[in-house]
């Protein structure tokens, strides 16, 4: 299975800070533009999601509301499950680990891949939005309590960050929507170089920091190996979860495509942001747990999309259009 080029961007965005890391005046600067590279992320989300056709999708309610129990809850009690491997993995890669499953579900990869497994891809589109939206307040506030109470140094002042350099922002986007709506529209895949961009200076200023503190001398081949195992199994528990889990709840099978997708996976776009918010100089260890399995979910789940998409129940027609719900261009999250 192929490497998503973008991982290959971000690893060599790690490798150029492991080799010229930015210190002093030049640090200042990185940081001040990653700063601002956040606030503009979250503001292109806000100005791109269109808040009227995603409530148009709450008609499917029970789909939605599974998928955010997946996202915000299910996964977050099997990141507290695993606090016994904290003294293996070291506090900050279980922090990262516990972060992992607080950030929202993703957007395009779920889409592509409820797709090619031909499921109900007006829901994942929906699902997705859903998650992205409620993710701006559930995740901080989940990191609040949780990571907390792991140890994690969060604080009333990353609350506060998190509010003025993430909320703030989207909410004027979503304010200046009706203005610039079809401006992001016409210019997707230049925002999209936008978008890319600003989450690779994000992984350089936070992985040059830990460079210059020294944090990747306390992670070993052995600990990253356990990091590896346990979210394989992470990921297993979910997608089986996701599957057996909705055909219990008695959904179809367009649906429980849907669920399994858009129910498994974590945004690598909106993670890595609020990562570098929430932890500051020892976000290279903490949004590590993240890419890692970014990574993984989208090589696993390209095989099953496609193991799917032969299943005897398929129809020879095209893809599920599933319930009716109005398909919308939410943020790109994968």
């Amino acid at each position: 299975m192929p490497v998503d080029p973008y991982i290959l961007l971000l690893l060599g965005t790690v490798g150029l800070a492991a080799l010229f890391p930015a210190r002093g005046t030049g640090a200042e600067v990185a940081s001040g533009a990653s700063t601002a590279a956040v606030a503009l992320l979250f503001f292109l989300y806000g100005a791109r999601l269109s808040t009227r056709e995603a409530l148009d999708g709450l008609r499917h309610w029970r789909l939605h509301l599974t998928i955010l129990a997946c996202t915000f809850l299910v996964f977050p009690l099997l990141g507290l499950a695993a606090r016994g491997l904290a003294p293996v993995l070291t506090d900050p890669l279980y922090q990262g680990l516990l972060f992992l499953t607080l950030v929202p579900s993703t957007v395009q990869s779920s889409i592509a891949f409820t797709s090619i497994a031909r499921g109900n891809v007006p829901a994942a589109i929906c699902a997705g939005s859903f998650s992205s939206l409620v993710g701006i307040l559930a995740t901080p506030l989940l990191a609040a309590s949780l990571l907390g109470n792991s140890g994690g140094g969060f604080s009333t002042d990353s609350l506060v960050k998190i509010v003025l350099q993430l909320l703030v922002p989207f909410l004027a986007g979503q304010l200046l929507r009706r203005w610039i709506g079809g401006f992001l529209a016409r210019h997707r895949q230049v925002l999209g170089l936008v978008d890319r961009g600003s989450i690779l200076l994000v992984v350089y200023t936070a992985f040059s920091a830990g460079m210059v503190e020294g944090v990747w001398q306390r992670v070993s081949p052995a600990r990253l190996a356990v990091l590896l195992a346990v979210e394989a199994v992470l990921l297993a528990v979910m997608l089986l979860l996701t599957w057996y889990g909705a055909k219990a709840l008695g959904f179809d099978r367009g649906d429980r495509v849907a669920i399994q997708f858009a129910g498994s996976k974590k945004s690598l776009a909106a993670g890595l942001p609020m990562a570098s918010v929430l932890f500051g100089a020892h976000a290279s260890l903490a949004v590590l747990p993240l890419m890692l399995f970014h990574q993984m979910q989208l090589m696993v789940c390209a095989v099953i999309a496609k193991r799917r998409s032969k299943d005897p129940e398929v129809s020879a027609g095209p893809p599920a259009a599933g319930s009716r719900i109005a398909v919308g261009t939410g943020p790109r999250s994968g």
